[in-house]
């Protein structure tokens, strides 16, 4: 009796998932996950046979993403960021490779900081930024919040997997560090930025499984923006003291007048993402 092999397993899938109108790539995520294959060895052994006990773990995801729409990163219990691999679950939100973006940007800037730097990441989720920039820089003191005790769980798990040493607090925003008397060199968020009236449409995989206090925020999506810039008022200043902000598209403007209303002096520019849209807000000379 002739074997199965992982690449006609992979075709089958691969078409259930195009007829049922999800992305095809997510056949081989799966089966990837699921034979433990790097993407190095995944091209090696698409010849190779395949048990039919994993087949049948295999196309239970299958159709149960195809049916529900419930996140691979969900299945698999994991998402690549930065060239690393982080514990994901429903308590947080799944890292995008737009964020990639805000924590290079971040990291470019303190690029000619030959010092101990201080930073911290308001709504850390996973901990993807804060974990990052702890490894990624030399030096650097991290702290990094959220409100939620089930994603800061997660959070934490992932910097002991990485071993970075980040200081994790519970609280709304800024909330936790409010007291600090040393200024942060870097204050950074990716906060929930889309306006209730945007969820229907969401695509399901979002809408009904990344959790909602990561995703949606009153005043059209700006009051995160808006409770943090009166936050960082609260706080001691450095004159290039950072404040990194990832934003939806069409939000670059309305946080950009937010800071300077809040801090007429200040310094407002907001970057473009590798697609060209608007991403990010970056504002120093805040005091």
């Amino acid at each position: 009796m002739t074997q199965t092999k992982i690449h006609e397993v992979l075709h089958r899938a691969s078409l259930f998932l195009e007829k049922a109108n999800r992305e095809p790539k997510v056949a081989e995520i799966l089966i990837r996950h699921h034979l433990g294959l790097s993407r190095q060895e995944w091209l090696l052994a698409l010849r190779d046979p395949i048990s039919e006990e994993k087949q049948i773990q295999i196309e239970a995801d299958i159709k149960k993403h195809a049916e529900t729409g419930i996140p691979v990163q969900h299945l698999t219990e994991s998402e690549e960021f930065y060239g690393r691999i982080f514990q994901v679950n429903k308590h947080v939100l799944i890292p995008r490779p737009e964020t990639e973006e805000l924590v290079l940007a971040v990291k470019d800037y303190l690029a000619a900081q030959t010092g101990p730097v201080r930073v911290v990441d308001i709504g850390t989720g996973s901990g993807v930024i804060a974990i990052t920039l702890a490894l990624e820089l030399n030096h650097a003191e991290v702290f990094a919040t959220d409100i939620s005790a089930e994603a800061l769980q997660i959070a934490k798990q992932n910097a002991d997997q990485w071993e970075a040493d980040v200081s994790f607090l519970e609280g709304d925003f800024l909330s936790p560090v409010i007291h600090e008397t040393t200024p942060f060199d870097v204050i950074v968020s990716n906060p929930p930025y889309i306006a209730k009236s945007e969820a229907a449409a969401l695509s399901d995989t979002v809408r009904d499984f990344d959790p909602e206090l990561a995703l949606f925020a009153e005043e059209d999506g700006l009051a995160a923006y808006h409770m943090i810039i009166e936050q960082v008022k609260q706080l001691p200043l450095k004159k290039d003291t950072l404040l990194a902000f990832e934003i939806g598209h069409t939000q670059g403007e309305s946080v950009k007048k937010r800071i300077q209303q809040v801090f007429p002096g200040s310094h407002v520019e907001i970057k473009q993402d590798i697609n060209g849209k608007d991403r990010m807000v970056f504002a120093s000379h805040l005091n």
